[in-house]
């Protein structure tokens, strides 16, 4: 692979999304997080600022941008508010990558055309409460009927579940087929027997929306609101997961260093015997490893989303960003707090934030034992 650089959008969508996360949603982040409120107009002024769809094209509405781009406005915004980050990451990764590559004209001009500018916000329906880690367990069937498709079942741990108008959900169209049997469709929010779940109540990215959702005799047209071919929704499910978790990791990496900057600035204001602890090598022993956590973690991803780009086979590297940056946001938030003392333990320093905020980045879109097992299959499939 060719030497990571930086060209000059790339900064300027970094100096872009570092403003906003400061100015715009940092003010308002200790609140939402206490009251667990969704951030409507901070995700609006980012659907202005062409963040809902950055690698989108231009075509339908969106900043038809490179995922390297992607990457570092998430690690910004997740900086400040993980919150704010991850619904950005459904809308992009999830939802706009699947119906980008896999939808018609039609169904791009009706669905995903709102969604990358923002106007509507979408959700990827995948879980169930008997179909985690393993998604092939599928029990929401879709019945074809006078050329309409008829679906009923129920998702869990829907982020976005509530805000959301667009819902790719994925249901069972042939049960003897197992997870060739699968299929992707298109939900709108208004439709009938479509029903929402009451809003989780998160030990933390607690601003973002999760909720179970209910589908009963959900009627949905075939030539609209299938997405992709009948019975190939499983494989569009993995691959929109692979791109995904580079989204989910550059949300760990913003985690990790913004716990990270609240260590490094406590440490050179905090005084213990007579001298800040910045100066103690047991506190900057800690900063290094702090530090070299994050500088790995942000080269995996650079080097995934490099790959996406290259339209290359990203698999392992999604994975090995993945695992590694959710593995180092909790370690790196740990030792935040323990540089802080007792004040890490208490909401007005944040950094007790950082560490609730990180721990769901080792769960969803694939939990680390998942990405164990895509990695150790990955690595037995290239040895001889």
């Amino acid at each position: 692979m060719t030497t990571l650089q930086f060209t000059e959008t790339h900064e300027m969508i970094r100096r872009t999304a570092r403003d906003f996360a400061q100015d715009v949603i940092a003010p308002s982040s200790v609140e939402r997080d206490l009251t667990a409120e969704f951030p409507h107009d901070i995700i609006r002024q980012l659907g202005e600022l062409g963040f809902m769809g950055m690698m989108v094209s231009p075509e339908w509405g969106g900043s038809g941008l490179d995922a390297v781009s992607y990457t570092i406005a998430m690690e910004e915004i997740c900086k400040v508010d993980a919150s704010v980050g991850v619904v950005m990451s459904v809308n992009n990764s999830l939802v706009c990558w699947a119906l980008e590559q896999y939808g018609t004209d039609e169904q791009k001009e009706r669905f995903l055309r709102p969604l990358a500018s923002g106007q509507k916000i979408g959700a990827f329906c995948l879980s169930e409460p008997g179909a985690g880690s393993d998604a092939t367990q599928q029990a929401t069937i879709a019945v074809q009927q006078n050329g309409s498709w008829v679906i009923n079942g129920a998702k869990n741990w829907i982020t976005n579940g509530t805000t959301a108008s667009i819902f790719l959900v994925l249901a069972q169209t042939d049960r003897e087929k197992r997870h060739k049997g699968i299929t992707c469709f298109i939900v709108e929010g208004d439709m009938d027997g479509f029903e929402r779940g009451k809003k989780e109540d998160k030990m933390g990215i607690r601003s973002s929306d999760t909720c179970s959702l209910s589908f009963t005799n959900v009627k949905v047209s075939h030539s609209t609101h299938v997405l992709g071919e009948v019975g190939r929704g499983f494989n569009i499910a993995m691959e929109v997961l692979n791109g995904g978790r580079i989204g989910i990791a550059s949300q760990a990496l913003g985690i990790a260093q913004g716990a990270f900057e609240a260590a490094v600035k406590y440490s050179k204001e905090r005084k213990a015997f007579n001298r800040p602890i910045a100066d103690l090598q047991a506190i900057q022993f800690k900063l290094a490893e702090m530090s070299v956590k994050i500088e790995a973690a942000r080269l995996l991803i650079l080097k995934a989303a490099t790959m996406k780009d290259k339209h290359e086979n990203i698999i392992k590297a999604a994975a090995h960003a993945k695992l590694f940056a959710s593995k180092i946001a909790v370690e790196v938030a740990l030792e935040a707090i323990q540089v802080h003392g007792g004040y890490g333990y208490v909401r007005e320093y944040l950094v007790e934030r950082f560490l609730r905020d990180a721990k769901i980045t080792e769960i969803y879109e694939g939990t680390s034992e998942v990405q164990h097992i895509v990695i150790a299959r990955e690595v037995l499939k290239e040895t001889v």
